[in-house]
């Protein structure tokens, strides 16, 4: 190589580093004016024969088979047996403990949590960590306790999800039929949800739950004659992290002890 071209080099790669190409890409140079390759014909691929019948996918097989566990379960103990039981969810091989519910199965209202924490998990009792403590006083507020028979507490999952994240849309429709179920058997007068999740899945809600909260729905489960009063609201985790909310739960919390009020005279007369 002569002098000449050595410096024609030399001046086409300061070209190229005033442009910002500071590094190599390919071992050698690509010629981006010669031809293309020709281009080989894929081969031919033959499409599968249909099938004579279409074969449930297992998260619907699994999700029927709830169904028919739950429907099955005539008390609430046969119901805790039956999802202690059932394989189906694999947030059961995951978790300490099934969390069931809390306080007492006939009182007027029932509330309805996402899923267990850590500390739920190990006691094996639903809203027993900052959020239930919260949550405790919160009931108190307004005259409500679970340990004096005027709430009932359960969540959607029965197992805490791993790392305390959030569930699969695939584990809140394998759990539903249990929580139908379980509503069916405690017939509460109403229903009060905590968070999203339990909104998303009962009332097949779309609106985020700070749009949802505060109005009252009618939530119908099978097993139950007729609808039931169903008041969405934030969960106490969600207080915990946006203290600016709490006067919207306190509005909630005064919207459903005046309708308890009001239904009052109807629960005793029956």
């Amino acid at each position: 190589m002569d002098a000449a071209m050595r410096s024609e080099l030399r001046a086409a790669l300061a070209l190229q580093l005033a442009w910002g190409a500071d590094e190599a890409l390919e071992e050698v140079a690509q010629d981006r004016l010669a031809e293309p390759p020709p281009r080989r014909a894929a081969p031919a691929v033959r499409a599968p024969a249909a099938p004579h019948a279409a074969a449930p996918t297992p998260a619907i097989g699994a999700v029927a088979r709830a169904e028919a566990v739950a429907e099955a379960s005539e008390t609430l103990a046969a119901l805790r047996a039956a999802l202690a039981a059932f394989d189906g969810c694999a947030l059961r091989d995951t978790a300490t403990s099934l969390v069931f519910a809390d306080g007492d199965p006939s009182a007027p209202v029932m509330l309805i949590g996402e899923g267990p924490g850590a500390e739920e998990d190990r006691e094996g009792l639903p809203f027993v960590g900052p959020s239930g403590r919260l949550l405790d006083r919160m009931l108190a507020s307004i005259g409500l306790s679970r340990r004096s028979g005027g709430v009932y507490i359960t969540n959607v999952l029965p197992w805490r999800p791993p790392g305390n994240r959030n569930p699969t849309d695939a584990e809140v429709a394998l759990c539903l039929p249990f929580l139908r179920r379980h509503i069916a058997l405690a017939r509460p007068r109403l229903v009060v949800l905590l968070g999203g999740v339990p909104a998303r899945g009962l009332l097949g809600a779309r609106e985020g739950i700070t749009r949802l909260r505060g109005r009252w729905r009618d939530l119908d489960v099978p097993g139950l004659d007729a609808p039931i009063p169903t008041l969405p609201t934030l969960h106490p985790a969600y207080l915990l992290r946006n203290p600016g909310a709490k006067r919207d739960a306190w509005n909630d919390l005064l919207s459903l002890r005046r309708r308890l009020d009001s239904t009052a005279p109807q629960m005793r007369q029956n």
